[in-house]
């Protein structure tokens, strides 16, 4: 979907403060949404139900709110949305002892597959779809549209557009794609610079002949 969440390539929002020696949480709440996040993920689904969640805030209230904000507004929707307020105990729960190693590790989206057979190589010349999706994407609008070339094969992951929506993993190549900043940005972009960008094989097609 096309939401406040996509700002990439946007302008006129002001310059991005690096806080010196920023500290993991702020407050104790933000470590308490944090948890709760972690400790209830199988509940809330898959991380593309999370981050779907979070993309339908009000735009407003989307840029008025920090980050850890976001994470709250996503906890909220999603436990309103599966009435966890009335939903019985877990008859097994994650114990704390267990969440350093989740954190450490995550939770991998790649998928073995026998007939996994991408597309694109390292090298190919490719095209980012110029698509407009009503639900979750992957995709930045900004790319849309644009040349870039294969720069590695990362393998098969689940496709996050289907996942966000419970409608299946369908696991499909992912690659690492490069763009040229001259691409993206224009003529007063530095030559020497590039972006990398993690995309899907259907995100991706081949330029014009």
């Amino acid at each position: 979907m096309n939401g406040i969440h996509d700002m990439g390539g946007l302008t006129c929002f002001g310059p991005v403060v690096r806080e010196v020696d920023e500290p993991v949480f702020h407050d104790g709440w933000e470590r308490r949404v944090f948890a709760v996040s972690m400790l209830s993920g199988s509940a809330l689904g898959p991380v593309d139900v999370f981050r779907h969640a979070i993309e339908r805030m009000d735009p407003q209230h989307y840029l008025a709110t920090t980050y850890y904000e976001h994470w709250l507004a996503g906890i909220e929707r999603l436990a309103a949305e599966r009435h966890l307020a009335d939903a019985a105990p877990a008859a097994r729960t994650l114990q704390a002892e267990q969440l350093d190693a989740i954190v450490a590790r995550g939770v991998s989206a790649a998928r073995d597959s026998d007939d996994f057979r991408p597309r694109y190589a390292v090298g190919d010349a490719v095209v980012a779809k110029n698509l407009n999706p009503r639900g979750h994407t992957r995709l930045p609008r900004y790319v849309r549209g644009r040349r870039g070339e294969i720069a590695a094969v990362r393998g098969n992951h689940v496709f996050p557009d289907t996942a966000a929506h419970l409608a299946g993993e369908h696991p499909q190549p992912l690659y690492s794609v490069r763009f040229s900043a001259r691409e993206l940005w224009g003529p007063d972009a530095p030559a020497g610079d590039s972006l990398y960008l993690d995309l899907w094989e259907s995100y991706l097609e081949d330029p014009a002949r």
